[in-house]
């Protein structure tokens, strides 16, 4: 019997294919990265270099926040097989019932109205979440039923609480959550931000690198790790370079990173370790995977996809709070068909409809894509009823897509 020996380099591929290998780059991420490339590039040309502007960019990252943290969590809904067409009902919903507690209910002028508020309306969210899970995990109604009907519920609660009113003024405080002239961190604080990103990545690279090492698994070339490591510190410095080229208006005063985007990074920190490091994100995709099987191995799956609920109805509550003191009113359109937007950032960035498959981080950039298609439309001073029009058709090729990946795939 003979034994193949191999020789160095010999199942190493070349060119673009053994770049990209070596780099260990989620070919999906690295297309929808150079499509926001020709995004920007293309609507900055069609309206004459204002697209790319510092200020326009610091909007649309604020833009950005509240459907990404609702991505974030759509990202789990969808791996686990399920869809929740409410997240913008419950969005307004919520943002409505936190601006009644502040403006008609709880004492106005007090320091912790707003936080109070805030609380209540994050549990408000986690309710609503139990009961859509609870229809879905424990009575077996599909979650597009049951989320169809929170759509409709919600919308008109929203409507029903206040009558039809607008409730404003937000507190303060409450304010700074939406962004705005005040709600930003400055220059200074905007580069120790920045500087913790860079420790954060430069020691979880090392890490990475040693654990791999210690159990003998495939690393990077040292080239490679290195280019990584320049290419993310660079994406760094200049996210904080460009929020700091926004000045206030009539000043010198650099505005920094808006409170919401901060609020994103944080979310989106967190739900990508839930998804990689904990049980619970290892039973989601296992759901999405194959639930029978899932079951049969022990996993609690109502269980979790109740959990599963309650998440996307904590972050559509955060969401709810960015966008109403972004307003300073609760308003009752708030969040209408905002759900496009999430569901179609989520399947954008490489969420599989079928299940299964999902990062948190396509998610935010498949917010950013939309987001910044959204801002674009605006500029290009294109209709609002045919928004939603782009929208649509965004979603339904970024599905079509999704499907011949697949089918590729298998």
């Amino acid at each position: 019997m003979t034994t193949a020996v191999e020789t160095p380099g010999a199942a190493r591929p070349q060119g673009a294919r053994g770049l990209i290998d070596a780099l260990e780059i989620d070919t999906r991420l690295l297309a929808m990265a150079a499509a926001l490339v020709v995004i920007w590039v293309g609507l900055d040309l069609l309206t004459g270099g204002i697209f790319l502007t510092a200020r326009n960019l610091w909007n649309l990252s604020v833009q950005t926040s509240v459907v990404g943290i609702m991505a974030t969590g759509m990202v789990l809904v969808i791996v686990a097989r399920h869809i929740d067409l409410s997240v913008g009902s419950v969005l307004g919903f919520v943002g409505m019932a936190m601006a009644v507690l502040q403006v008609e209910i709880l004492p106005i002028g007090t320091s912790w109205n707003w936080l109070l508020s805030l609380v209540l309306g994050l549990v408000l969210g986690a309710a609503i979440g139990a009961f859509q899970g609870w229809w879905v995990a424990y009575r077996a109604v599909p979650a597009f039923i049951v989320t169809l009907g929170g759509l409709l519920i919600f919308r008109g609660l929203a409507w029903w609480i206040t009558e039809g009113r607008t409730v404003a003024p937000m507190d303060p405080n409450f304010q700074l959550l939406g962004g705005g002239l005040d709600g930003s961190i400055g220059e200074f604080w905007s580069w120790v931000v920045g500087a913790l990103f860079i420790a954060a990545v430069v020691i979880k690279a090392f890490r990475t690198r040693q654990r791999r090492n210690r159990y003998n698994f495939p690393v990077r070339p040292l080239w490679a790790e290195a280019l990584v490591l320049v290419v993310s510190v660079a994406v760094i410095v200049g996210f904080v370079q460009v929020m700091n080229s926004y000045y206030r208006p009539r000043t010198q005063i650099p505005q920094g990173i808006p409170i919401p985007v901060l609020i994103l990074i944080v979310v989106a920190v967190g739900m990508s370790a839930l998804t990689k490091v904990t049980k619970f994100g290892r039973y989601v995709f296992a759901i999405g995977g194959n639930p029978e099987a899932a079951e049969l191995g022990g996993i609690n799956v109502r269980k979790v996809t109740v959990m599963i609920f309650v998440m996307m109805g904590v972050l559509s509550a955060i969401a709810g709070a960015i966008q109403t003191a972004r307003l300073n009113a609760g308003l009752n359109s708030t969040g209408s068909l905002l759900e496009l937007s999430v569901i179609a950032a989520a399947v954008i960035g490489g969420t599989s409809l079928s299940g299964g498959v999902g990062t948190i981080a396509g998610a935010i950039l498949g917010a950013l894509i939309m987001q910044s298609l959204q801002s674009g439309m605006i500029l290009l001073n294109i209709s609002t009823p045919m928004q939603p029009v782009v929208i649509g058709l965004v979603l339904i090729s970024a599905v079509w897509l999704d499907t011949v990946y697949q089918r590729r795939r298998r």
